[in-house]
């Protein structure tokens, strides 16, 4: 960064609100909604503290259908100041404290919503995904970019009704399903056992903290979690660490999309993901992208979703 752009980073973080909502931003993707409900400002003046720091480089905005998320700079000439700045703030700062506090009021709130919808929606979970192609083309294509190899432990992050376990069954000798929504685990508990897997391990885990050990499974999925999370490359950086050297993660998820009624009826968060950003989330992540794989949706003449499948690998340490 020259020092002309310098200063003016400088001068536009240089004020109390804009050096909170940095310390904010650093803890992960937020709306100008959310910074309004934690700082308890205006929205007009919190947009108008975010514009000037997008424009000097300190943070980066990403737009998805109606919403704008928000968070601090991570590869852009701005970032190495961003992140100084943020470090270089008190920790036990009061108001900073607060700052967080409330944000993890704000985030608690969200978890809930999306629990409520998934107790709710347990026993539908299979049916809401009939707006793309069919979880047997899902499947084929899963198979297909895994290979037949026999895999030693498998790890499916947010594993629902466990659809993803009893896809990998056959040829796994370990399979461990996580998910935060105990409606969720009695569901896949009781269709897992009707099937006759009882091997299969379910236990209730977050993902953003992993209650397992680190580098212990050779393959870990994330099969149509993303949209619901608050901040993606969090969990995936959990669920890099799970891997063994050489393990790989495959990530299923929608690729971007405007059906808005998902985030309003279904709690998406996230209304699908770029090539380029889950690439570069798969990357800070310390992982390596193998291969991209999309399945367009049946029908182009009404609104539905592309599936979109990223599987990379752990790489050894250099």
């Amino acid at each position: 960064m020259g020092l002309e752009a310098a200063l003016a980073a400088l001068r536009a973080a240089g004020e109390e609100t804009r050096l909170r909502l940095l310390v904010l931003l650093a803890e992960g993707d937020l709306t100008v909604s959310d910074l309004t409900d934690i700082l308890g400002q205006s929205q007009p003046r919190i947009s108008r503290h975010l514009k000037l720091m997008v424009e000097a480089g300190l943070i980066t905005r990403h737009r998805e259908g109606s919403w704008a998320f928000f968070r601090l700079a991570q590869h852009q000439d701005g970032a190495p100041l961003a992140q100084w700045l943020v470090e270089g703030l008190a920790a036990d700062d009061v108001v900073l404290q607060a700052d967080r506090e409330r944000l993890a009021a704000v985030r608690a709130a969200r978890t809930e919503v999306a629990q409520a919808y998934f107790a709710k929606h347990a026993g539908e979970w299979d049916r809401i995904r009939s707006l793309h192609v069919s979880e047997a083309q899902v499947a084929q294509a899963i198979h297909d970019s895994l290979g037949p190899e026999r895999v030693r432990a498998v790890l499916d992050l947010g594993t629902g009704t466990g659809q993803m376990l009893r896809l990998l069954a056959p040829q796994a000798d370990r399979l461990l399903g996580l998910d935060v929504n105990a409606s969720m685990l009695s569901v896949a508990r009781a269709q897992l056992a009707a099937e006759g897997l009882h091997r299969i391990e379910l236990r209730q885990g977050d993902l953003y903290a992993l209650p397992v050990d680190r580098e212990s499974f050779d393959l870990v999925i994330v099969h149509q979690v993303l949209h619901y999370l608050d901040d993606p490359l969090r969990a995936l950086r959990e669920a890099a660490h799970a891997l063994s050297v050489g393990g790989r993660l495959l990530v299923v998820d929608f690729a971007p999309h405007d059906l808005e009624f998902l985030r309003e009826e279904q709690a998406h968060r996230r209304l699908g993901f770029a090539d380029p950003q889950m690439r570069q989330w798969l990357k800070d992540a310390g992982l390596s992208v193998q291969n991209t794989l999309s399945l367009p949706p049946p029908q182009h003449d009404k609104p539905q979703l592309t599936v979109t499948l990223w599987l990379a690998q752990k790489p050894a340490a250099v």
